[in-house]
């Protein structure tokens, strides 16, 4: 029986071995894709500080998305310069090669990490590499030695900090808001002493009568006006309560005065003050209406009053003078006091709106970094130091030097006369936490790796963890130790703040070999990219010295 398929013409088992060559190709086709991603450097032995160009080349369709290695992922080699990506197609096929110049400046043998590459959604890894960098020779026998000579101490150059000169200028706006209140203020004190209380009730009378209130039929600010001209006067010369107080009590402590022979005054000035301020009240608080006649009366009654009252007011004793003397200066202080409070308060207003805008502008790790410090960068940026713990030793570089732990209590649960050995650096609940853990089983048998999985869930839960997050890979060191990495992150309540929780990260490394089990321990604030650096380089450098038996 034959099929025909087109111009082709296949027999039915020739058609059923084309169908597993297309499903063998379905199923090979990422494998075939893995393999057209390949690495490689132009030399595997180079001298101290030497670089080397690291290739990467990747072949994929132009409408995959192909992601490289970013950033320092070459350690224990640095990454020194990035080419940008060379793109050639060919038939609908991308041709994709980026170059990285790398470097090293200690002498030994070191392991280029797999690198990572992302097309689309999938990840591949190419190939790890060896290179060898030599120490450079040097020829005695033509170069004369010379013994070192002394460090010398070298001053730094000076240099402002930026937030020096945001400070410079806060300062600036403070003192200039400063200066402004208290000139607005002094002006304003200078006038009010300038002109005589008696002489500033004339001038209002006079600004009364040129602003035609009357005329114009404003009765109402007409009388405020006019009740406001002869209160003031009274106010500032005779009863310090006469603007707040109402016409009967303004009355009532007029005639008080007058029968203490404290003002001198007629029973029949008072009586007409009365009636005009009683009026004013009328039209002012009642909405009554007022002729021009009686209106300008009134303003010829309050007039003659002032005049009456500026002759009733007897000359100050010397006590009196002593008395209004005091209260003035605690006038003074009370409006110096106003005033530096309120330049206190816009200062810190103006403090907290420049922070602010300065946090917003330059990021707030800037801000950490250059103004607060920031604890990471600053163990990033310290000496760091290469060290050998335990017995057989590990060997690894850390930011600073482990101690020896005297309690065990921090080590998983060991075999009865294992020997333990623990060496730390900080706190679980710090900025950065590094802990070193190493037994040694008498009987020297294989520990399983993946039970260590669950003893680090359960480590963690009994240092008070919660929402813990884990992940775990297989792990290769630089000298070809395998392991497994362990990673996730984790909240840890704060111990200052009962109600709030810090954010962790961490990564372990864990190691069974000859008998032994070696744990590496990295506990860091989540999201901390100083110290997601130091991380990355402690476990790039970590080494065990592992023997055959």
């Amino acid at each position: 029986m034959k099929m025909i398929l087109g111009h082709i013409t296949f027999q039915k088992s020739e058609k059923k071995w084309m169908f597993l060559f297309f499903i063998c190709l379905w199923v090979m086709a990422p494998k075939a894709l893995a393999q057209n991603i390949s690495s490689s450097i132009d030399s595997t032995s180079i001298p101290i500080g030497a670089q080397i160009t690291y290739k990467i080349q990747v072949e994929a369709d132009t409408t995959n998305l192909v992601v490289f290695p970013e950033g320092q992922t070459f350690m224990p080699l640095e990454n020194v310069e990035a080419s940008a990506v060379d793109t050639t197609i060919n038939k609908h096929r991308f041709k994709l090669i980026r170059e990285y110049a790398l470097t090293q400046f200690d002498s030994g043998t070191y392991t280029i990490p797999r690198q990572r590459i992302l097309i689309n959604d999938a990840t591949f890894y190419t190939d790890s590499l060896l290179v060898e960098v030599r120490n450079v020779a040097v020829d005695t026998t033509t170069q004369k030695l010379y013994p070192v000579k002394p460090s010398i101490k070298v001053d730094k150059p000076f240099s402002i900090p930026v937030w020096v000169w945001w400070l410079l200028a806060t300062l600036i706006i403070i003192g200039a808001l400063v200066f402004f209140l208290w000139k607005r203020n002094k002006k304003k004190t200078a006038a009010q002493q300038k002109v005589p209380p008696f002489e500033k009730a004339m001038l209002s009378l006079k600004t009364l009568d040129e602003s035609h209130q009357l005329e114009n039929g404003q009765i109402k600010s007409y009388y405020s006006s006019l009740t406001e001209a002869i209160r003031r006067y009274i106010d500032e010369k005779i009863d310090d309560r006469a603007l707040e107080s109402t016409t009967n009590e303004l009355i009532a402590r007029l005639n008080s005065l007058t029968e203490k022979e404290k003002l001198r005054i007629g029973k029949e000035d008072i009586r007409k003050l009365e009636e005009v301020l009683t009026r004013a009240d009328l039209i002012k608080f009642a909405g009554a209406s007022m002729d021009r006649i009686t209106a300008k009366s009134d303003r010829q009654t309050v007039e003659e009053n002032i005049f009456a009252f500026k002759e009733a007011i007897p000359e100050p004793t010397e006590e009196e003078l002593l008395q209004d003397q005091a209260y003035r200066e605690a006038v003074a202080k009370r409006r110096k006091r106003k005033t530096i409070i309120i330049s206190i308060v816009a200062g810190i207003g103006i403090l907290v709106v420049s922070a602010i805008g300065f946090i917003g502008l330059k990021g707030w790790d800037y801000v950490q970094d250059t103004i607060l410090g920031s604890p990471s960068k600053e163990l990033l940026r310290g000496e760091w130091i290469q060290s050998e713990y335990g017995n057989p030793p590990v060997s690894l570089i850390t930011p600073k030097v482990l101690v020896r732990n005297m309690q065990q209590d921090t080590l998983p649960q060991a075999q009865n006369g294992a020997m333990i050995e623990s060496f730390s650096y900080g706190s679980i609940l710090g900025e950065y936490h590094i802990n070193l853990s190493l037994v040694n089983f008498p009987e020297k048998k294989e520990f399983d790796l993946d039970k260590s999985i669950d003893a680090v869930y359960t480590d963690f839960e009994n240092k008070g963890a919660i929402n813990i997050l884990m992940k775990n890979e297989e792990f290769t060191t630089v000298n070809g130790a395998e392991g497994i990495k362990i990673f996730g992150s984790f909240k840890i309540k704060n111990p200052l703040l009962e109600n709030r929780s810090i954010q962790k990260s961490y990564t372990i490394l864990n190691f069974g070999y000859n008998g032994a089990f070696e744990q590496l321990m990295l506990v860091y604030k989540k999201d901390n990219a100083a110290a997601e650096e130091i991380t990355n380089r402690i476990i790039n450098s970590i080494e065990l010295k592992i023997t055959e038996e």
